[in-house]
């Protein structure tokens, strides 16, 4: 891995190695890359010596991106139980890493909040699955946030959470 190579951090989403920085954490010192999203401003310390740990793993080629819209357009997966197990259920997708699995998460958590307003604890989910998916499409379709953003409300059929 080297500055300039855009990866999927899993729970933060797509992102470029902007550096590489020493750190002194607890009287140890130890390299870290320095991991920048393509939305917000935020930046993220990763150890050099943890990469694998965490999953960083590569961004999906070009030609995968229409599974992607298969999975955005397909019908909403109805979950069964209580609002915490569902929760948790979500959680454990979006912890795998997998785009689809952020993709399938983003279309069932914002079809039902366009039906009827969802807690607060699934809003973040929505927002973090969100975020994972149209970080990964920025670098992978080569385009703007706004323009993802929009592209994947349009395909999962609700209205643009910015009108």
């Amino acid at each position: 891995m080297k500055i300039g190579d855009k990866v999927v951090y899993p729970m933060h989403g797509a992102g470029e190695i902007t550096g590489i920085e020493e750190n002194e954490v607890g009287g140890v010192l130890n390299s870290y890359y320095i991991f920048r999203l393509p939305m917000g401003s935020l930046k993220l310390m990763l150890p050099v010596d943890k990469v694998e740990e965490v999953g960083l793993r590569e961004l999906i080629k070009p030609e995968q991106v229409a599974q992607v819209i298969e999975v955005l357009q397909a019908e909403s997966e109805q979950l069964q139980g209580s609002w915490n197990k569902r929760f948790h259920m979500n959680l454990e997708r979006l912890k795998s890493g997998d785009i689809l699995e952020a993709a399938a998460v983003a279309r069932n958590l914002s079809r039902q909040n366009s039906k009827k307003k969802i807690s607060s604890g699934e809003r973040r989910l929505l927002d973090l699955s969100r975020q994972i998916l149209i970080t990964e499409l920025v670098y992978v379709c080569n385009k703007t946030p706004e323009e993802i953003t929009a592209w994947v409300d349009e395909l999962i059929g609700i209205e643009s959470e910015d009108n």
